[in-house]
């Protein structure tokens, strides 16, 4: 069943339906939560558990997505998913108890949330023990970097590459027109690689 039919059953009271729609978008809306999810909560939640409670609100709020007919169903998604993993990052890390903060891994340093869980990412691949100080660096290097650049452009690179979401869809998530969204890429990419040349 396409998505649209499937919508239209929601839209009918069908909230079977939803489950369907869930589970059309399960991978992206998991990369997603791969990507935005602080790194120091590792361990502590799965992508898989922000997902079920994410469906839950779903659930609970999605006849408010009918209040908006222009809106994307995908896009709706993410929002939902998105405030979920807000709860969650204000549960676990400004909670006063047990602070996840002072938790840290020596191979995971803290920061600000888009620039540190994409240059974690960035960085996932060395894994050595001898390769903890360098990966430590590295990190540094390519948070400090990502910082740098506009916040719209960091959002271009994580939905591209992290996200791996197509161009339409990422223009559709920054509510901008795919060309738009396609040159915010490549330009992002560039920025990025002169201001990593220029740091070494």
């Amino acid at each position: 069943m396409s998505e649209s039919e499937l919508i239209q059953r929601l839209r009918d009271g069908d909230s079977a339906a939803l489950a369907d729609l869930f589970a059309l978008h399960r991978d992206k809306l998991r990369r997603m939560v791969q990507v935005r999810m602080d790194q120091r909560l590792n361990g502590r939640v799965a992508p898989s558990d922000v997902l079920q409670e994410a469906y839950i609100d779903a659930l609970k709020r999605y006849p408010h997505f009918f209040d908006k007919p222009d809106q994307n169903f995908f896009g709706w998604l993410r929002l939902v998913v998105g405030q979920r993993l807000t709860d969650l990052h204000r549960e676990h890390l400004l909670a006063k108890r047990r602070d996840v903060r002072q938790e840290k891994p020596l191979d995971v340093p803290a920061g600000p949330a888009t620039s540190a869980c994409l240059a974690a990412m960035l960085v996932a691949g060395i894994t050595s023990p001898s390769g903890a100080a360098d990966r430590n660096e590295r990190y540094l290097r390519l948070e400090a970097a990502l910082e740098e650049l506009e916040p719209m452009d960091r959002e271009v690179l994580a939905l591209r590459h992290f996200e791996e979401l197509s161009n339409s869809e990422t223009a559709d998530v920054l509510g901008i027109q795919p060309a738009a969204a396609s040159k915010r890429y490549v330009r992002a990419l560039t920025r990025l690689k002169q201001i990593l040349e220029g740091i070494g």
